[in-house]
Protein backbone atom coordinates (compact mmCIF):
# COMPACT_ATOMS: atom_id res chain seq x y z
CA UNK A 1 0.00 0.00 0.00
CA UNK A 2 1.24 3.49 -0.90
CA UNK A 3 0.03 7.06 -0.39
CA UNK A 4 0.41 9.83 -2.99
CA UNK A 5 2.27 12.75 -1.37
CA UNK A 6 2.59 15.18 -4.30
CA UNK A 7 0.85 16.47 -7.41
CA UNK A 8 3.36 15.10 -9.94
CA UNK A 9 0.83 12.54 -11.26
CA UNK A 10 -2.20 14.87 -11.46
CA UNK A 11 -4.88 14.34 -12.63
CA UNK A 12 -4.43 10.58 -12.73
CA UNK A 13 -3.46 10.37 -9.05
CA UNK A 14 -4.39 13.02 -6.52
CA UNK A 15 -2.62 14.06 -3.33
CA UNK A 16 -3.95 11.82 -0.56
CA UNK A 17 -4.86 8.88 -2.81
CA UNK A 18 -3.90 5.54 -1.28
CA UNK A 19 -3.30 2.66 -3.59
CA UNK A 20 -2.33 -0.96 -3.76
CA UNK A 21 0.68 -2.04 -5.79
CA UNK A 22 1.10 -5.44 -7.43
CA UNK A 23 4.62 -6.42 -6.37
CA UNK A 24 4.54 -9.80 -8.10
CA UNK A 25 3.69 -8.71 -11.65
CA UNK A 26 7.28 -7.85 -12.57
CA UNK A 27 8.95 -10.71 -10.71
CA UNK A 28 9.17 -12.42 -7.36
CA UNK A 29 11.93 -11.09 -5.11
CA UNK A 30 13.66 -12.50 -2.06
CA UNK A 31 11.97 -10.72 0.89
CA UNK A 32 13.73 -7.54 2.06
CA UNK A 33 16.04 -7.49 -0.98
CA UNK A 34 15.94 -6.38 -4.62
CA UNK A 35 17.09 -9.83 -5.82
CA UNK A 36 14.61 -11.26 -8.33
CA UNK A 37 14.25 -15.04 -8.10
CA UNK A 38 11.59 -15.41 -10.78
CA UNK A 39 10.87 -13.03 -13.66
CA UNK A 40 7.18 -12.78 -14.52
CA UNK A 41 6.91 -9.84 -16.94
CA UNK A 42 8.54 -6.51 -17.69
CA UNK A 43 7.06 -3.02 -17.30
CA UNK A 44 5.30 -1.78 -20.42
CA UNK A 45 4.86 1.71 -21.83
CA UNK A 46 2.07 3.46 -19.96
CA UNK A 47 2.36 1.40 -16.75
CA UNK A 48 2.30 3.44 -13.56
CA UNK A 49 5.03 2.02 -11.35
CA UNK A 50 6.40 2.44 -7.85
CA UNK A 51 10.19 2.31 -7.63
CA UNK A 52 13.10 3.14 -5.37
CA UNK A 53 14.17 6.68 -6.28
CA UNK A 54 17.55 6.31 -8.05
CA UNK A 55 19.09 9.27 -6.19
CA UNK A 56 17.95 8.02 -2.74
CA UNK A 57 16.79 4.37 -2.78
CA UNK A 58 15.25 4.78 0.69
CA UNK A 59 12.48 6.84 -0.94
CA UNK A 60 9.75 5.44 -3.19
CA UNK A 61 8.52 7.34 -6.25
CA UNK A 62 5.56 6.74 -8.54
CA UNK A 63 5.62 7.67 -12.22
CA UNK A 64 4.43 6.47 -15.62
CA UNK A 65 6.73 4.37 -17.83
CA UNK A 66 7.35 6.39 -21.00
CA UNK A 67 10.28 4.51 -22.48
CA UNK A 68 11.35 0.87 -22.29
CA UNK A 69 14.74 -0.61 -23.27
CA UNK A 70 15.53 0.16 -26.90
CA UNK A 71 13.13 3.12 -27.24
CA UNK A 72 14.49 6.43 -28.54
CA UNK A 73 12.73 9.38 -26.88
CA UNK A 74 12.71 13.08 -27.67
CA UNK A 75 10.60 16.03 -26.51
CA UNK A 76 9.97 19.13 -28.62
CA UNK A 77 7.73 21.96 -27.37
CA UNK A 78 6.21 19.68 -24.68
CA UNK A 79 5.37 16.98 -27.25
CA UNK A 80 6.85 13.52 -26.75
CA UNK A 81 8.22 11.51 -29.67
CA UNK A 82 9.03 7.83 -29.32
CA UNK A 83 11.03 6.06 -32.02
CA UNK A 84 10.43 9.04 -34.32
CA UNK A 85 6.63 9.14 -33.91
CA UNK A 86 4.52 11.57 -31.91
CA UNK A 87 2.99 9.94 -28.82
CA UNK A 88 -0.66 10.61 -27.96
CA UNK A 89 -0.85 11.10 -24.18
CA UNK A 90 -4.39 11.99 -23.05
CA UNK A 91 -3.41 11.72 -19.37
CA UNK A 92 -0.77 14.50 -19.57
CA UNK A 93 -1.40 17.85 -17.93
CA UNK A 94 0.42 21.06 -18.82
CA UNK A 95 -0.01 24.28 -16.89
CA UNK A 96 0.84 26.35 -19.94
CA UNK A 97 4.11 27.96 -18.93
CA UNK A 98 7.54 27.00 -20.20
CA UNK A 99 9.85 24.86 -18.13
CA UNK A 100 13.39 23.65 -18.67
CA UNK A 101 11.97 20.25 -19.57
CA UNK A 102 9.86 21.32 -22.57
CA UNK A 103 12.54 19.94 -24.88
CA UNK A 104 15.18 17.26 -24.69
CA UNK A 105 17.47 15.76 -27.31
CA UNK A 106 16.94 12.20 -28.53
CA UNK A 107 18.08 9.54 -26.08
CA UNK A 108 17.93 5.77 -26.31
CA UNK A 109 16.88 3.80 -23.23
CA UNK A 110 19.55 1.16 -22.52
CA UNK A 111 18.87 -2.45 -21.55
CA UNK A 112 17.76 -2.89 -17.95
CA UNK A 113 16.45 0.69 -17.59
CA UNK A 114 13.21 2.66 -17.94
CA UNK A 115 12.40 6.31 -18.65
CA UNK A 116 9.59 7.51 -16.36
CA UNK A 117 7.69 10.79 -16.18
CA UNK A 118 4.88 12.29 -14.13
CA UNK A 119 1.56 13.05 -15.81
CA UNK A 120 1.67 16.63 -14.48
CA UNK A 121 4.60 17.36 -16.79
CA UNK A 122 5.26 20.96 -15.77
CA UNK A 123 5.34 20.02 -12.09
CA UNK A 124 7.15 16.67 -11.98
CA UNK A 125 10.69 15.76 -11.06
CA UNK A 126 11.32 12.62 -13.10
CA UNK A 127 13.70 10.91 -15.56
CA UNK A 128 14.19 14.26 -17.32
CA UNK A 129 15.89 15.45 -14.13
CA UNK A 130 17.55 12.49 -12.38
CA UNK A 131 17.85 9.95 -15.20
CA UNK A 132 16.71 6.42 -15.86
CA UNK A 133 15.13 3.92 -13.46
CA UNK A 134 17.15 0.68 -13.18
CA UNK A 135 14.99 -2.46 -13.48
CA UNK A 136 16.07 -3.65 -10.02
CA UNK A 137 14.63 -0.46 -8.45
CA UNK A 138 11.08 -1.24 -9.57
CA UNK A 139 8.85 -2.32 -6.68
CA UNK A 140 5.64 -2.99 -8.65
CA UNK A 141 2.76 -1.70 -10.73
CA UNK A 142 0.11 0.60 -9.27
CA UNK A 143 -3.09 -1.42 -9.33
CA UNK A 144 -6.16 -0.13 -7.46
CA UNK A 145 -7.25 2.77 -5.25
CA UNK A 146 -8.25 1.57 -1.78
CA UNK A 147 -8.82 4.90 -0.03
CA UNK A 148 -8.83 8.56 -1.03
CA UNK A 149 -8.68 11.44 1.35
CA UNK A 150 -8.61 14.93 -0.10
CA UNK A 151 -6.38 17.42 1.65
CA UNK A 152 -6.59 20.20 -0.87
CA UNK A 153 -3.60 21.43 -2.84
CA UNK A 154 -2.53 24.42 -4.88
CA UNK A 155 -0.77 24.87 -8.18
CA UNK A 156 2.17 27.25 -8.58
CA UNK A 157 -0.16 30.22 -9.17
CA UNK A 158 -1.72 29.74 -5.72
CA UNK A 159 -5.16 28.85 -7.11
CA UNK A 160 -6.91 25.96 -5.38
CA UNK A 161 -7.27 23.17 -7.93
CA UNK A 162 -8.74 20.40 -5.79
CA UNK A 163 -9.94 21.43 -2.37
CA UNK A 164 -12.11 18.61 -1.04
CA UNK A 165 -11.10 17.77 2.50
CA UNK A 166 -12.46 14.35 3.39
CA UNK A 167 -13.18 11.09 1.57
CA UNK A 168 -13.35 11.11 -2.22
CA UNK A 169 -15.86 8.28 -2.49
CA UNK A 170 -15.95 8.26 -6.29
CA UNK A 171 -12.27 7.18 -6.47
CA UNK A 172 -12.35 4.28 -3.99
CA UNK A 173 -11.88 0.95 -5.79
CA UNK A 174 -10.85 2.62 -9.04
CA UNK A 175 -8.36 0.78 -11.27
CA UNK A 176 -5.22 2.83 -11.91
CA UNK A 177 -4.48 3.38 -15.59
Amino acid sequence: AYQIPSGSMLNTLLVGDRLLVNKFLYGIKIPFTDKVISDVSDPERGDIIVFAYPVNPDMDYIKRVIGIPGDTLEMRDKVLYRNGERVYEPYVRHLGYRTRYDDFAPLTVPAGHYFCMGDNRDNSVDSRDWGLVPRENIRGKAWRMYWCWGRGWHDDSGDTEYSIVGPRWDRIGMLIE
